[in-house]
């Protein structure tokens, strides 16, 4: 709803905007959840009905708070009996606000070279593009703009390198396999 930074400030806070946020994934027939900035607190996120999160990252030195998963696969939040549980999805791919408006990178190389690592290690690849910060004319690079041509390159090279090897699913999919698959692994253990 808003993307001022005070959303985990205090419980009370977070609880008045949870009211609001719950009334918007009811509406909107919502299962996820992602707060501005990657600000994140597990336990305070049972308080939204949800199936899944995506406001943390595998690690990210340049994010407002250490709340890395160190994990480039999905991970279960563990509710307690009066929370359900939900599946926190960690982006793993470097955000292109931070290589491209940030630290001014002229190439994809940085994308490239994480897509490759997590595919060898048979990790989730999620990435977090701002449309709003692509320059979808001219492709130029501006103070608070990049080509859009990046983000098309990386497509084309998941496309080309990857072919047939990969699900692109939406986060609602990878959620759900991945908490089948958590019951199925408690199960079998059973």
């Amino acid at each position: 709803m808003k993307h001022d930074g005070k959303l985990y400030w205090s419980k009370k806070i977070f609880a008045k905007r949870a009211d609001k946020i719950n009334q918007y994934i009811k509406e909107w027939n919502s299962v996820g959840f992602r707060s501005p900035a990657m600000h994140f607190k597990p336990s305070w996120i049972h308080d939204l009905d949800i199936e899944y999160d995506c406001s943390t990252f595998d690690t990210d030195p340049f994010e407002p708070y250490a709340s890395s998963l160190n994990s480039i696969y999905p991970i279960q939040i563990p509710g307690n009996g009066k929370v359900n549980s939900y599946i926190e999805l960690p982006y793993t791919m470097p955000q292109d606000w931070t290589l491209y408006i940030i630290l001014k990178e002229k190439t994809i190389n940085i994308w490239k070279q994480k897509l490759d690592w997590i595919a060898q290690n048979g990790g989730m690849a999620l990435l977090i593009t701002h449309p709003d910060y692509m320059d979808w004319s001219k492709g130029k690079i501006g103070t608070c703009s990049y080509p859009v041509g990046y983000y098309e390159e990386l497509l084309g090279y998941i496309k080309s390198k990857y072919h047939g090897q990969y699900w692109h699913a939406l986060p609602k999919n990878v959620a759900s396999f991945w908490a089948k698959s958590m019951k199925n692994s408690k199960n079998e253990a059973l």
